[in-house]
């Protein structure tokens, strides 16, 4: 069973997977002349412009429950192994993937805006969403809406707990099983609550520990300011072959820097797209823009930070994968949390284990409630039709319970039934973003041409040409205009003459 998973996990993160998404990063980015980057000060803006609602959370809400899924693991282990694996040029390729991932989490989160749906007192939108109303393709979307349920609500959430309870028990002796039963405790506090909750709880948690955890790296850096020259010369030698030691695996470098930036910020993925439809905006774009930032937080500030710990103390160790090593400083350690770990060790004596532990459990337990709310929303979209709203509580129960299956058990299976969750909705998403290229272009124009007449841009789908956007038509202004001429038109007019 394990080989099999493991087979499958090579085919679908082959090299296609990182050409596919580097080259979509790149279509998006010249399609939107680099949308990304000509809106940057925007993004910032529209952070802290939007407010909630009774149906929808504030945009920094919807972009810390984004940012709390993109965030986990992969920013302390993925950065070790790409390094690892793919040498300092591989951080190199981690920041292209990120700035070209910019643009692939517009398209995305532009589109679950425009598609979304109101479901009782809720927005709800994401990739099944946009691929039934914009592609109009029902067995797509309902495949989507499968393989996200099972991967968020049954497989991921195994690989975060046991990650917490390990680094627990390694640093603090603490039994794992304990520390599952908090987990599940603090959990279920939280997921039962609903996604008001979860977002209020993202918008506190998020910030902190993203600053928290760049302050470290400040502390690391100065202490080794004389590095600092030499470090970023490593990465750009390495990353274009100019370095000796690491010139031959300039191929690795790419393909590991790409796959742990995919792997960790998740731009083309889907993810970020369920908690964009839950913000309330006047016009898509705006939330487009403002998760677009979230990928550069995510990869240029989180992953980066480690990368910079790690390289800057020369705590890391490179062997690529069917060749001799290049660097062997850690000596037989498992590349993974272990190299950050000796990184701050090497200035902070005795604080980089803890530190690591709690930086990873903050990590990894925004993910799962990010976890929770994607496989809710995409179960919401499968009950549409029979809406059982036992099956939510089913679906708490049973991520619950695989939290704390993970935090007992060995993850090596859950870890590869993992990648191929995330690797599958890859290739999902992204054939599904670039069918909808056309209209979520006419999007971006109609948000940059009321900007330029000096408007507050309002969304309105008949405007634009864009067919499915129900919620969008009913909350247009013409909309409910010819609403009330309706209403008044059922009442008999008098003769003018009389």
């Amino acid at each position: 069973m394990e080989k099999l998973v493991e087979w499958l996990v090579g085919q679908v993160w082959s090299i296609g997977l990182v050409f596919f998404a580097l080259g979509a990063g790149l279509f998006f980015t010249i399609a939107t002349r680099f949308v990304q980057i000509r809106y940057f000060k925007e993004m910032i803006k529209l952070l802290f412009e939007g407010k909630s609602s009774d149906s929808g959370v504030s945009s920094f809400q919807a972009f810390c429950m984004a940012l709390a899924g993109r965030v986990g693991i992969g920013n302390i282990a993925g950065v070790a192994t790409a390094i690892a694996f793919g040498g300092p040029g591989a951080v190199f390729w981690m920041w292209v993937m990120a700035i070209l991932g910019g643009a692939s989490a517009f398209i995305e989160s532009t589109l679950a805006q425009v598609f979304k749906s109101k479901v009782g007192n809720e927005y709800r939108g994401g990739t099944p969403y946009f691929i039934e109303k914009g592609l109009k393709i029902k067995w797509f979307a309902t495949l989507v809406a499968i393989v996200v349920t099972i991967s968020y609500g049954i497989l991921l959430p195994g690989i975060q707990s046991s990650t917490i309870a390990v680094g627990f028990e390694n640093t603090s002796g603490i039994n794992k099983g304990i520390t599952g039963v908090l987990l599940v405790a603090l959990l279920a506090a939280i997921i039962f609550g609903g996604v008001k909750r979860i977002a209020s709880v993202a918008e506190k948690i998020v910030p902190f520990m993203a600053l928290g955890y760049v302050i470290v790296t400040f502390i690391i850096l100065f202490a080794n300011m004389t590095e600092v020259p030499a470090m970023f010369s490593l990465i750009f030698s390495s990353a274009f072959g100019l370095n000796e030691a690491f010139g031959g695996i300039v191929g690795a470098a790419i393909a590991w820097g790409v796959k742990r930036a995919v792997f960790s910020n998740v731009a083309g993925v889907g993810e970020g797209t369920y908690s964009s439809a839950a913000a309330e905006v006047s016009h898509p774009a705006k939330q487009g823009l403002v998760q677009a930032f979230s990928v550069y937080i995510d990869t240029i500030v989180v992953c980066t930070a480690t990368a910079l710990m790690i390289l800057v103390t020369g705590m890391y160790s490179v062997t690529p994968e069917g060749k001799e090593p290049i660097v062997e400083t850690m000596g037989n350690v498992e590349a993974g949390p272990i190299y950050t770990q000796e990184a701050v060790e090497t200035v902070l004596p005795g604080f980089g284990s803890m530190f690591v532990s709690i930086a990873i459990f903050f990590f990894a337990f925004t993910t799962l409630m990010a976890y929770y709310y994607i496989s809710e929303t995409t179960l919401v979209y499968l009950d549409k039709k029979l809406k059982l709203q036992w099956l939510k509580t089913v679906l708490k129960i049973v991520f619950l319970v695989m939290v704390y299956i993970g935090s007992v058990e060995s993850a090596s299976l859950l870890w590869a039934l993992g990648d191929l969750g995330i690797g599958s909705m890859a290739w999902l998403n992204l054939v599904a973003i670039l069918l909808l290229t056309k209209p979520t272009l006419k999007v971006l124009k109609d948000y940059e041409s009321q900007k330029k007449a000096g408007k507050d841009p309002v969304f309105d789908p008949r405007k634009v040409g864009i067919s499915g956007a129900d919620f969008w038509e009913e909350k247009s202004p013409d909309k409910k205009n010819n609403t009330s001429k309706e209403k008044v038109s059922i009442f008999p007019r008098k003769d003018a003459s009389l």
